[in-house]
């Protein structure tokens, strides 16, 4: 739990891609600094990191360590190296805490180092090295990549792979500052990165057998990294999680503003963890470089990890405009619940959702639940779950769209409620009744009776065919296939062979399955084809949601051994979206709330072709 605090600009190298190219001139006052260090403190940090600039220029640096360890808080620094190549300057930082330090070093030579820093700076950053390692931090050399030392990144690893505590990691320049300034002189092309990245990775890998420095990288998009996804690294990796500039009355959460997901990331598996592009290099240079991942699953859930429960309160006043501060929370991984006059903070640590998809499922879709089960993973939500919503505290707050949000349990069986419609249009069901992703078999206790009672004749497939042999076990009355929805369009040469090629059905049900489909366009092609005109399909899902657990829940949830089995995690309105077709009419469509479950509902018809030809002839 880290703080970090711009004490100010001033520094003591050039670099051409200095984010503070503007504002070098200015210095935080040391009493401003104080005071930051001790609201960090208040705020239950377990850190405090000075950057800047280069914070160690200033002589209060010992101070704000002397300080920092009399308030029981670890220290660290974000720095160029240049002033820790002094003993005597290392050693009473260390004596006063110093735990962490992020060092940067862009080349393996003066050469390419001093012309990245455009000072003589290589022999004391190396110096710094040779200082702090083996020392028993928590040591970082950071490499920022622009157009003059993409190509000797190796350079760099042979210098440090004589130093096994080290994690050295790559970076991508962002255009801000000198970097936005000096965008085309500084700024490579990000596939050609990645591809100097991944052969620099590699070739450290290889040479440090397990025995050398650790490797990551930051601002690249994953997808350009195959194979090495999982050693990405940022300032939440680092377990940062506020930071605060000169100047600013309180802390702000580290957030991935500054980057941004394209349409074309849209599906793609990667999407959660990856960091996307800079904005300012997309403008620039678009997407085309980008390779979305596809037919990989993830997660439809993550956790929000109880921190602590906090003194009591007033039940008619909001404890965040009254004390907490409203600025330093994370609007999407922070989580107050409260509960009368009881207060509880959680903390969303995922890195399987981005910041900008949690805050969807947090504020938009209304999506997070208390899991008072003693389960894994929760199976009947209908039990093992409380709905938690916006206080009313928060209505017509000021702050309303900026803060984190009060939350409260609300009791009530939302997903019943919800469910019922389900099965209200399976209750009305007749005719041939297909079944996609049958395998968890819900609903028997209505698609059962129906089939006694020959008032449907229904066909389940299921691309797991182990499923589908215990279904059958369970189900005798059913006609069950293992085979996926993608394989209902059998090209014509197997059609022969294909016990449902010539079937067409009354209605087609998709339940909680669509985002299991690993090609629902395709699926739904082939569907359309064998639905009957005047037919209907019905897709239901779920949403992505939060889970308010304790530790040891989490613990045991995340621990556990249960595979991912979503594709996407569509929502009505992106599933409406690949099923608009001529061939669908909408007949009612139901989407997630803060009101809601979790669960959408989507239902069409089949048009009658030549239906469909007199109103195309229309126009």
């Amino acid at each position: 739990m880290k703080a970090l605090i711009k004490v100010g600009y001033a520094c003591n190298e050039h670099c051409s891609f200095c984010h503070t190219l503007e504002v070098r001139h200015i210095d935080g006052p040391t009493a401003e600094i104080d005071a930051k260090i001790r609201r960090a403190a208040a705020l239950g940090h377990s850190m405090v990191v000075l950057s800047g600039g280069e914070p160690t220029i200033r002589p209060e640096l010992m101070h704000w360590a002397r300080l920092t360890a009399s308030l029981g808080l670890d220290f660290g620094l974000v720095t160029n190296g240049q002033m820790l190549a002094y003993p005597q300057i290392v050693e009473p930082l260390l004596a006063n805490r110093l735990r962490y330090v992020y060092l940067s070093l862009h080349g393996g030579t003066p050469k390419v180092h001093n012309l990245m820093v455009r000072s003589d700076a290589f022999d004391n950053a190396f110096a710094a090295v040779r200082n702090l390692a083996g020392r028993g931090l928590d040591f970082s050399v950071n490499c920022v990549i622009t157009r003059h030392n993409v190509e000797h990144l190796k350079g760099l690893v042979d210098l440090l792979l004589p130093y096994p505590d080290l994690m050295v990691k790559f970076s991508m320049v962002e255009p801000k500052g000198g970097g936005d300034k000096l965008f085309r002189h500084l700024m490579p092309r990000v596939e050609h990165v990645a591809r100097r990245v991944h052969e620099a990775i590699t070739y450290g890998l290889e040479r440090a057998a397990g025995r050398g420095p650790r490797f990551t990288h930051g601002a690249i998009p994953l997808c350009l990294l195959p194979g090495l996804e999982d050693l990405f690294d940022d300032l939440k990796t680092h377990q940062y999680r506020t930071m605060i500039e000169v100047g600013e009355r309180d802390f702000f959460p580290v957030d991935d503003r500054n980057k941004t997901h394209t349409e074309k990331c849209r599906g793609c598996a990667l999407q959660g963890p990856c960091p996307g592009l800079y904005r300012g290099y997309q403008e620039e240079y678009g997407d085309d470089e980008l390779r979305p991942v596809t037919g990989r699953p993830r997660s439809n859930s993550f956790n929000y990890r109880l921190e602590g429960r906090l003194a009591a309160t007033d039940a008619e006043r909001c404890p965040l405009l009254d004390g907490l501060g409203v600025t330093p929370w994370d609007r999407a991984r922070s989580l107050f619940v409260k509960n009368g006059a009881r207060l509880a903070r959680y903390r969303a640590e995922t890195r399987d959702f981005s910041d900008g998809e949690l805050e969807v499922i947090k504020h938009e879709r209304g999506q997070i639940y208390v899991d008072v089960s003693r389960k894994d993973a929760p199976d009947d939500f209908a039990r093992d779950l409380v709905q938690l919503r916006r206080s009313a505290l928060c209505d017509g707050c000021a702050e309303r769209n900026h803060c984190t949000g009060l939350f409260e349990p609300v009791f009530e069986d939302v997903f019943s409620r919800d469910d019922e419609r389900v099965r209200a249009l399976l209750r009305e069901l007749t005719g041939d009744v297909l079944d996609v992703g049958c395998g968890e078999g819900p609903y028997s206790d209505i698609l059962a009776p129906l089939a006694s009672a020959a008032r449907i004749r229904y066909t389940g497939i299921d691309p797991d065919a182990r499923r589908v042999a215990e279904l059958q076990r369970r189900w005798p009355w059913a006609e069950l296939h293992a085979r996926a929805a993608e394989s209902l369009a059998a090209p014509e040469r197997d059609r022969d062979r294909d016990p449902l090629a010539a079937r067409h059905f009354d209605h087609v049900v998709i339940l909680r399955s669509w985002n299991h489909l690993r090609d629902p366009a395709r699926a739904l092609a082939a569907i359309c084809e064998r639905l009957k005109p005047g037919g209907t399909l019905t897709i239901v899902d779920n949403v992505a949601f939060g889970l308010a657990r304790t530790r040891a829940q989490t613990r045991r949830g995340e621990s556990s051994a249960a595979e991912l089995e979503h594709y996407r995690n569509h929502d009505a309105g992106e599933a409406h979206a690949l099923a608009s077709r001529p061939a669908l009419t909408l007949l009612e469509r139901r989407d997630v709330t803060p009101q809601t479950s979790n669960q959408w509902l989507l239902r069409y018809a089949r048009v009658d072709d030549d239906a469909r030809e007199r109103v195309a002839a229309r126009g």
